[in-house]
C-alpha cells in the first residue's frame, strides 16, 4: 500500500503483485456513452508519453493486450452518480461506473497511479509509465464537494479560473462556487447595463485603475469547461449588502441616491440596496434571470451577509415597505428581500442559497444554508428542515494564513492560522443531529477570499496543498481519515503540483 497515494483516500483499496505497463500500442476502448470521457483521458496521457491513445469503439475492439476501457454499467446501482470501480491486471486497465461523472473519477484515481512525470505537457524521455495491479471500489461520502473563489477583490483572468477547475476535478470536487460581485468590483456582464462593466467593474486607487468582467462569452466558456470536468458553477450576486460596486453604476438603487465609487478598502459598507424601492427589485430580477440564463445549475447564491441596516432605518422608502408587509423592524425586512428573491428563483426553477445570516428572520422551505460563521448556524438550519454547507472560517477560509509564524509567509487574513492539518481534521457532520437531519448536510467547501491575494500565483499557493484536505475530508469516510497516512500520501503530489507548474506551500 506505499506506493499508492491516492487523495482522497479512495474506500477499499485491494492491491496485488504485478503491475500494468503503458506502451504506446496501449489503446482506450469506449462504449457510445463513454467516447468522450476516453478522449479526456486520453489528452491526459498523451503530452507525457508521447503516445498516440488511439480510441475504438468497444465492438472495434483490437487484439492487444493492453488497453484502458471504460465502461458504463446500469445493473451498478451502489455506485450511485458519482462512485466507480477501478481494476488494473497485467493486460487491461477496467474503469467501471454506473454514470459518466463515476468513470470520469475513476480516470482521476488511475492517472494518481502514474508517476507525477505524467503530469507535464512535455514528452519524458525513458519514462517507466507502470502502475501496480489492484481493484478499487470508491463511492463519496458528500455530494456536495466544493471551493469558493472571490473574483472581486482581485480580479482573476479566465485562464486561470480554468486551471482552478483543473485543480478542483483532479480531486474529486464538484462545486465550483464563483463569487462575481461584491463593493469592490462586479464581474459579469448584464445585458442593458453597461455601467456594470464600464463603471462597478473598475476601481482607482493612487491613480492606478484595477478591475475587470468576464463577457458572456467567457462565462460560457467557463461553464462549458466544468461541465466536462463534472464541475457545477454556483454563481454568486451579493444582495442586499456588499452592494458598492453596483451602487457606483446606479446609484438609484441605493436609500439615499448619493454618489458612489467602487470601493478600495476591505470590510463592511453602508450603504446597500434599498428595499423599499421596486426598481431594486426590477434590477435584480434582470440581473439574476440573465445569471440563470448563463449558468444551468440548479443553485444561485445570493450572498445575504453583512447586510447593515443603517440605511433601511433611516430610509423613507424601507421604513414604509415594513409599515406595508406588517414587518416588525428591518431584520424582518431583509428576510422579506430575500423572500422575494426566493420566489423569483424558485419560478425559474432555481434554489437560493445564502449565507447563514439568512437564518434571521425567517426562510422559505427551499432554502439552503452555507454555514460560515461556525457550525451552529449549520445545525440550526439542519434541525429548521433547510439543506446545509458547512463552511466555518475556523477550518475551511484559505484565505487565512497556513501557519502562525507571519512573518515567513504571504500577506493574509490574521483572524487565526487554518494551517493544512486543522483543515485536514475538520468533520462537516455534526454530533448529536438525527439521521434525518444528518441527510440535509449536503457536504462542505473551502473559502478562497481574495482582499489580500493580488495575483493566480499567489491564489495557487493559498489553495495548494490546503484543498487535498479538504477534498479527503468531503470525499473519504470519516473512519479512513489518518493525518500522517495522508501526510505520507501528499508528499507524492507535491511532484505532481511541480509537474503541473503550479505554487504550492509545502511545510519542509
Amino acid at each position: 500500500m506505499n506506493s499508492i497515494n491516492i487523495i482522497p483516500q479512495p474506500l477499499h483499496i485491494e492491491l496485488k503483485s504485478g503491475v500494468f505497463c503503458l506502451t504506446p500500442e496501449t489503446e482506450i476502448i469506449v462504449s457510445e456513452n463513454t467516447h468522450s470521457l476516453g478522449e479526456s483521458l486520453a489528452q491526459r496521457l498523451r503530452p507525457a508519453t508521447g503516445f498516440q491513445m488511439s480510441i475504438k469503439q468497444l465492438e472495434q475492439e483490437s487484439q492487444t493486450n493492453k488497453c484502458i476501457v471504460l465502461q458504463m454499467d446500469s445493473q451498478k446501482q451502489a455506485l450511485g452518480e458519482e462512485g466507480y470501480e477501478l481494476s488494473v491486471t497485467a493486460d487491461q486497465i477496467l474503469v467501471t461506473a454506473r454514470a459518466a461523472a463515476g468513470v470520469f473519477y475513476g480516470c482521476q484515481t488511475l492517472l494518481q497511479l502514474f508517476p507525477a512525470d505524467i503530469e507535464r505537457q512535455e514528452v519524458v524521455q525513458q519514462a517507466n509509465w507502470t502502475i501496480p495491479q489492484l481493484e478499487i471500489e470508491d463511492i463519496p461520502r458528500f455530494s456536495w464537494r466544493g471551493m469558493h473563489l472571490d473574483v472581486c477583490r482581485h480580479f482573476m483572468p479566465t485562464e486561470f479560473v480554468k486551471k482552478y477547475l483543473d485543480l478542483l476535478a483532479r480531486y474529486k470536487m464538484n462545486v465550483f462556487h464563483w463569487h462575481l460581485t461584491d463593493d469592490q468590483g462586479w464581474r459579469i456582464e448584464i445585458k442593458g447595463y453597461p455601467e456594470l462593466t464600464e463603471i462597478a467593474a473598475w476601481r482607482s486607487k493612487n491613480g492606478a485603475r484595477d478591475g475587470g468582467f468576464y463577457t458572456r462569452a467567457d462565462i460560457e466558456e467557463v461553464v462549458a469547461y466544468a461541465r466536462e470536468r463534472f464541475v457545477t458553477i454556483v454563481p454568486e450576486i451579493e444582495m442586499p449588502g456588499h452592494a458598492v460596486a453596483a451602487l457606483a453604476a446606479y446609484p438609484e438603487l441605493s436609500c439615499n441616491g448619493g454618489q458612489f465609487e467602487v470601493e478600495t478598502l476591505w470590510g463592511i459598507f453602508d450603504d446597500v440596496f434599498c428595499a423599499g424601492n421596486d426598481k431594486t427589485f426590477e434590477f435584480l430580477q434582470d440581473v439574476l434571470a440573465q445569471v440563470i440564463e448563463m449558468f444551468p445549475g440548479q443553485y444561485l447564491h445570493v450572498g445575504g451577509d453583512e447586510c447593515p441596516k443603517n440605511r433601511w432605518k433611516a430610509c423613507p422608502k424601507c421604513q414604509a415597505r415594513i409599515r406595508a408587509e406588517g414587518l416588525k423592524d428591518e431584520e424582518e425586512l431583509q428576510s422579506w428581500f430575500i423572500k422575494r428573491i426566493e420566489t423569483f428563483l424558485s419560478s425559474r426553477n432555481r434554489r437560493l442559497i445564502g449565507w447563514d445570516e439568512i437564518l434571521e428572520g425567517g426562510l422559505p422551505p427551499r432554502a439552503l444554508v452555507m454555514s460560515w460563521r461556525g457550525m451552529e448556524g449549520g445545525i440550526e438550519a439542519a434541525r429548521l428542515g433547510y439543506e446545509v454547507v458547512m463552511c466555518p472560517q475556523s477550518h475551511c477560509y484559505f484565505d487565512h494564513y497556513q501557519s502562525e509564524n507571519y512573518a515567513q509567509e504571504p500577506e493574509a487574513i490574521k483572524a487565526v492560522a487554518v494551517p493544512l492539518e486543522k483543515v485536514y481534521e475538520f468533520e462537516p457532520m455534526p454530533a448529536g443531529l438525527t439521521v434525518e437531519e444528518c441527510r440535509r448536510v449536503l457536504g462542505a467547501q473551502g473559502n478562497l477570499w481574495t482582499e489580500y491575494i493580488k495575483t493566480p500565483e499567489h491564489a495557487e499557493y493559498m489553495l495548494l496543498p490546503r484543498l487535498c484536505a479538504i477534498a479527503e475530508v468531503v470525499w473519504s469516510e470519516k473512519r479512513q481519515r489518518d493525518l500522517e497516512h495522508f501526510l505520507t500520501r501528499l508528499n507524492a503530489h507535491y511532484p505532481r503540483f511541480d509537474a503541473l507548474k503550479v505554487k504550492y506551500r509545502h511545510d519542509q
